[in-house]
């Protein structure tokens, strides 16, 4: 194969473009991959509407990828991978390696984090060539529609719970059911949580339950959130994977003494948070980003042997524009995935 396709957008906000390109070959310490399927991540948007800095037209996003190793650049091998791997890449593109966070060992904050669809070609395609460090291995049970969604929505639930400071059998919450919450629920329940599932309206109830829930809030009813968490004892997190500073806020107040309210969900709205709701119980509130590519394979792992999956609807590179645009409505159900084959 001389060419391979790519969705890319050519201004910000564009509509997306096929086209097609001569096949590139992988440098020192990457390696080429054939993807297979790409999960739509809500993040796309700051690449594709050029939120974020240095971004450059044609911009090909995804994060979320999954495939097959296709051709291994110099070094790449010293690393153990092989031609035909299945590998997948998510937030986490590669890192510098020399920066302090780097030297300290705490990867996904690198002062120079590589995110495919930013600092290189994403998963939009047929093919990119990624960091060879950006790789995580994919486990025979998952499917690629599966595994990639994990790398990117997976990674940064399933880590924002095993490195908060619950403890099996303590009362964490889940803000949100959608993309996000729908696999923080499936996690929290396995990991051993008593799993609060907080949605808005009573009809999620049993969707909740589904997940695994053993409790659900409607935060649309007349019992503000807060209190109907206080009702069950207080949370000890609240996994706030809901992208709505006014929701996450509501929380508060029903952490337990040492609760901690950890945030995944981006909003560019400030938390309504005064320092008295803080102090007096000793309460946390910090952000979490994703994860490494260790992390992702530890997401993957996990899921596997716990039969957890995401909900996907996928639909082939040449309505990725129509992916896109089902994502930023909401009507997803729960991850767009867009595939190749």
């Amino acid at each position: 194969m001389d060419t391979y396709r790519v969705a890319q957008a050519v201004e910000a906000g564009g509509p997306f473009q096929i086209v097609e390109r001569e096949v590139p070959q992988p440098g020192p310490g990457h390696v080429r991959v054939a993807v297979e399927a790409c999960g739509v991540c809500h993040s796309d948007t700051m690449f594709v509407n050029a939120g974020a800095p240095g971004i450059s037209f044609p911009v090909v996003p995804g994060h979320e990828i999954a495939g097959r190793i296709d051709a291994l650049g110099e070094g790449a091998q010293d690393r153990g991978w092989q031609v035909g791997d299945r590998v997948a890449v998510g937030w986490f593109g590669g890192s510098c390696g020399h920066c302090t966070r780097c030297w300290q060992g705490d990867f996904i904050v690198c002062e120079s984090l590589k995110v495919p669809g930013w600092a290189y070609d994403g998963g939009f395609a047929e093919m990119l060539i990624a960091p060879a460090d950006a790789l995580a291995r994919i486990p025979d049970a998952l499917s690629a529609s599966d595994a990639g969604p994990l790398a990117c929505a997976g990674v940064t639930t399933y880590n924002g719970l095993r490195r908060s400071s619950a403890r099996p059998g303590d009362l964490v919450a889940v803000l949100g059911l959608g993309g996000l919450g729908h696999l923080g629920v499936q996690y929290a329940a396995a990991m051993g949580y008593e799993t609060v599932g907080i949605a808005r309206g009573a009809e999620k109830a049993d969707f909740a339950k589904q997940l695994g829930a053993h409790h659900y809030i409607d935060s649309t009813a007349a019992t503000p959130v807060a209190e109907a968490l206080r009702s069950l004892g207080g949370a000890k997190v609240v996994l706030a994977t809901a992208g709505n500073s006014q929701a996450i806020t509501a929380t508060v107040d029903g952490l337990s003494p040492r609760g901690e309210l950890v945030v995944i969900g981006a909003d560019a709205e400030p938390l309504g948070i005064s320092p008295v709701q803080l102090l007096m119980s000793g309460r946390v509130v910090r952000g979490h980003p994703s994860g490494t590519s260790q992390d992702v394979q530890d997401t993957m792992a996990f899921s596997a042997l716990h039969g957890i999956r995401p909900m996907t609807e996928t639909l082939p590179l040449d309505r990725a524009g129509e992916a896109y645009e089902k994502m930023l409505s909401g009507k997803a159900r729960f991850r767009m995935v867009i595939t190749t084959g």
